[in-house]
């Protein structure tokens, strides 16, 4: 059976853990998913890359979670990145999965192999934590992470009401180990999946923390915590911008962003850096925030165009930032070049990831999930994202601080009348 498309992030599999790439802030939940569709039914765009919990706002290294370069499945020989032959292979597998024709395990192997990092496998277990993230949810210990010097992992954000918090782990402490298995030198995608385990509430996970004055072992359980998508600030006071951050696409950001948009009487300043995609519905309800209606994105799924557009309504007057750096991809990338291709807001920060392709999940009899590669979107302008990114109006190097850059700019685009 096969399901809503995907403009999903690059996932590992691994021992059972749901995991995402995390690039940026992902709000550490999970990765993507969404409600299966009939097969007779027509796909539409569901969901983009995974809410990232026990994550970072900091970029990963994309090496360390892109999966095995392999074959065809058959051969054994590896197909290009992003070739017509490796789009072909990932819709026979798709449509001999529809027929019942291939088991999981096939599957897995041609996702191993295909070369695409795309192209994902899950367990029904796995699949069914990733719905959990995107509907807001995810089973974990409150913790986002960030690799610094020398390799070691650091807590970069600890959520209010969560395990870590209630253990007493603070943001700037050193995670030494996760269960006995020490913490420096992995990749931030392998910590995360320890941190969250196997999406079980009430399991336990056992952390060696460290701290300028002490180091300690706690024990604690893992909860089931609603994410934080979108956070809502006024830095510069009541006179100044309101301040929309969004980590992730979950379900209900479209409405939230559209109160905090309704409520700043002085402008937005939307900040999209390291938001790795989720809901693609819902970065359109974003978009439909700031527009009045109007193509979003086009993107083809075997070979057929289709068509995202903003509803009609959007508040058009206040003046918008955005914010983006390397973190930011899929979904988010769709909405800043959907922004900056109609003239809607100027875009600050450094060139985006690069995420265009599209995917399409299958599901298997035991309900195992197969994620595949079937095509690739592009912006207003025609312009296509995949292994480009956007480039923004206003490019801002590493030395320099890019909030400060976008409140120069938001500076100077006047206050609405």
């Amino acid at each position: 059976m096969s399901g809503p498309l995907l403009f999903g992030t690059p996932r590992r599999i691994r021992r059972g853990a749901t995991l995402t790439l995390v690039f940026g802030t992902m709000l550490a939940t999970g990765a993507a998913a969404g409600s299966l569709t009939e097969p007779q039914q027509r796909a539409r765009p569901r969901v983009a890359a995974a809410p990232a919990a026990d994550a970072q706002r900091q970029s990963a290294d994309p090496a360390g979670t892109a999966q095995d370069a392999g074959g065809d499945g058959k051969s054994g020989a590896a197909h290009p990145k992003g070739t017509a032959a490796q789009k072909a292979d990932s819709e026979r597998i798709a449509q001999e999965i529809a027929a019942g024709k291939v088991g999981p395990q096939a599957v897995q192997r041609f996702v191993s192999r295909s070369g695409d990092r795309w192209s994902s496998f899950y367990t029904a277990q796995e699949y069914a934590g990733l719905q959990e993230a995107l509907d807001g949810r995810y089973v974990g210990t409150g913790l986002w992470v960030r690799r610094i010097d020398g390799g070691r992992i650091q807590i970069a954000r600890v959520q209010s009401g969560s395990p870590a918090q209630r253990a007493g782990i603070r943001v700037g402490d050193v995670l030494d180990s996760i269960d006995s298995v020490r913490c420096t030198g992995l990749a931030v995608t392998e910590v995360v999946a320890d941190l969250r385990g196997d999406n079980v509430p009430g399991s336990t996970v056992t952390l060696a923390v460290q701290r300028a004055d002490r180091d300690w072992t706690v024990t604690m359980q893992r909860a089931t915590l609603a994410t934080e998508a979108v956070t809502v600030s006024h830095p510069d006071g009541p006179d100044g911008p309101t301040d929309i951050a969004i980590d992730a696409f979950t379900l209900g950001t479209g409405e939230q962003v559209r109160a905090a948009v309704a409520a700043a009487e002085h402008g937005v300043l939307l900040d999209l850096r390291g938001n790795s995609g989720g809901l693609v519905e819902e970065a359109v309800a974003v978009a439909s925030t700031v527009l009045d209606g109007g193509l979003v994105a086009t993107y083809d799924v075997h070979g057929k165009q289709q068509a995202l557009y903003a509803a009609a309504g959007g508040d058009t007057a206040k003046p918008l930032v955005v914010l983006v750096d390397g973190g930011t991809m899929s979904a988010a990338e769709m909405l800043a070049g959907a922004l900056q291709d109609r003239g809607r807001a100027v875009v600050v920060g450094s060139r985006t990831f690069g995420k265009g392709s599209v995917q399409m999940p299958s599901t298997l009899p035991d309900g195992s999930v197969a994620e595949l590669t079937v095509g690739h979107y592009s912006l207003p302008d025609g312009r296509g994202v995949d292994g480009h990114g956007i480039e923004p109006d206003v490019q801002v190097s590493g030395g320099q601080d890019a909030a400060a850059e976008a409140r120069e700019v938001f500076a100077g685009l006047g206050t609405p009348s």
